[in-house]
């Protein structure tokens, strides 16, 4: 069993991400999961990724613990889901995807990704 505080989680640089900080709470490094990691990712006004991880064979669940990010399902930005406090969205692989925080407060979610196989 192991204990994380937000005060031992170090931020990292994600690819393709703006205007956020990562940190990761769980995974093999921190804690020793084999399967799957989590982080905490904090999105500033006007933060967000851009439009990737179609080649990504992970699975991912992104939990919004505060604010809003608008996902875009589709490369033309025609499709978008805004997801706020208390919602969560599950992303299979290689589902491509764009994030926004289009907001004025900051975005904070919970990521848990498995391990690719």
């Amino acid at each position: 069993m192991v204990k994380r505080t937000l005060e031992q989680l170090k931020p990292y640089a994600a690819p393709g991400h703006y205007e956020m900080t990562a940190m990761r709470i769980a995974g093999k490094e921190e804690t020793g999961n084999n399967k799957f990691w989590m982080g905490m990712s904090l999105f500033l006004p006007g933060g967000g990724a851009d439009w990737g991880y179609e080649d990504s064979p992970t699975e991912k669940v992104y939990y919004v613990l505060e604010g809003e990010l608008t996902i875009y399902t589709k490369q033309d930005r025609s499709e978008k889901l805004v997801m706020k406090a208390g919602e969560a969205i599950s992303i299979l692989p290689f589902e491509g995807r764009e994030m926004k925080n289009e907001q004025n407060t900051v975005c904070k979610i919970l990521v848990v990704v498995d391990y690719p196989a």
